[in-house]
């Protein structure tokens, strides 16, 4: 029989296989999912797997969901890395699109392209401020910080749900819960003609880089580390535990902020109700998948904007629920998480004794 033994060390091999194996068994399950609602399988992995990535146009859709799934999760993976878990990267990223949409709602025509610059800082700033509750309650009084973000989130909601259907609602719209659209002086740039995709992919592959360069070339980046793997090492060694809450916690506010800004300032142009996506909650899975690490995390977000678009697509095409894109979700990180026993723990067959003998 099979049993697990476990590891004298963690296996390299298997850190870095197990995403691979996790997205195998993410398909078989998949297909098994099809099959068991009446679906050609083909078809349906076909909507996930192959019409996202098809022409130049669905390339581009693509980018545009990878972009705030990427900038978040490289926040996020700096609470992480410190051992500060930050659930409510949602809510952050609602205030920072509220933040941001309040920013652009000030624009008039004879406002400057300097716009754009006020209403990303104005996203950015409010996504810090959103997470500062937490950091604040934590340092503070203790608070697990797992509750306090995560219940932040539902306040963020309500926040948005009151200026959209209260002051900031378009008195022209005819009677939508949603804001004006935005001058056209505080859009972000687009990279190309006839693409949705901005300027917010550079601005995410350059946050990569930077967060690589932060966590492996700098002292700061080193004590950050430390903290969440060693707090008693990072005390001896005189490294702020405090410090390292805020900073985790306020730069991964101002990822998730920033993402909300370039959302609203973008693809949608104006807050309405929807501007939640859950992409606060699939960054989580992003920054797993991805293993913390800058790279991995940037093909993570793109696999996962895959099942944004796939999603979408088997709803329209297929006749699926909505649900399915949280089901194709939620599958891969359960198998990631089952995938990644092989790292600390090996499969040995044994033999079964027999009894008496």
């Amino acid at each position: 029989m099979l049993r697990l033994e476990p590891r004298a060390q963690a296996s390299r091999l298997w850190t870095f296989a197990s995403p691979l194996l996790a997205l195998a068994l993410t398909v078989l399950l998949g297909v098994a999912l099809f099959m068991a609602l009446g679906k050609d399988p083909v078809r349906g992995l076909q909507m996930f797997f192959w019409e996202p990535v098809k022409s130049s146009y669905a390339l581009g859709e693509l980018m545009v969901k990878a972009t705030p799934l990427l900038l978040i999760a490289l926040g996020l993976s700096v609470c992480f890395r410190s051992n500060i878990w930050n659930i409510g990267a949602e809510g952050q990223f609602v205030i920072g699109a509220v933040c941001a949409g309040g920013m652009a709602l000030l624009a008039d025509k004879d406002s400057g392209r300097w716009m754009v610059l006020a209403v990303l800082l104005a996203g950015v700033l409010g996504g810090m401020l959103w997470a500062g509750i937490t950091a604040l309650l934590r340092d503070r009084f203790n608070a697990n910080e797992i509750l306090v973000s995560l219940m932040l989130v539902y306040v963020a909601d309500m926040v948005l749900g009151y200026l959209v259907y209260g002051p900031w609602k378009d008195p022209a719209g005819f009677n939508f819960p949603q804001t004006k659209t935005f001058e056209a002086v505080t859009q972000i740039p687009r990279l190309m003609s006839g693409s949705r995709v901005s300027i917010g992919l550079l601005l995410a592959l350059a946050g990569a880089g930077l967060l690589w360069v932060f966590l492996f070339r700098t002292r700061a980046g080193f004590a950050q580390q430390v903290g969440g793997l060693a707090p008693d090492a990072a005390r001896y060694a005189g490294f702020s535990s405090r410090k390292a809450l805020w900073v985790a916690l306020l730069t991964s506010g101002g990822a998730a902020g920033l993402a909300g800004a370039l959302e609203v300032a973008g693809p949608i142009g104006q807050l309405t109700p929807y501007v939640p996506a859950g992409y606060g909650f699939a960054a989580i899975i992003v920054a797993f998948v991805g293993r913390l690490h800058p790279g991995g995390m940037v093909l993570s977000a793109v696999l996962m904007s895959m099942f944004y678009i796939g999603g979408e697509l088997a709803q329209s095409r297929l006749g699926l629920p909505k649900s399915i894109t949280g089901v194709f979700q939620g599958l891969l990180l359960f198998c990631l998480l089952a995938c990644d026993t092989l790292v600390a723990y090996r499969l040995r067959w044994v033999a079964k004794k027999m009894g008496g003998v």
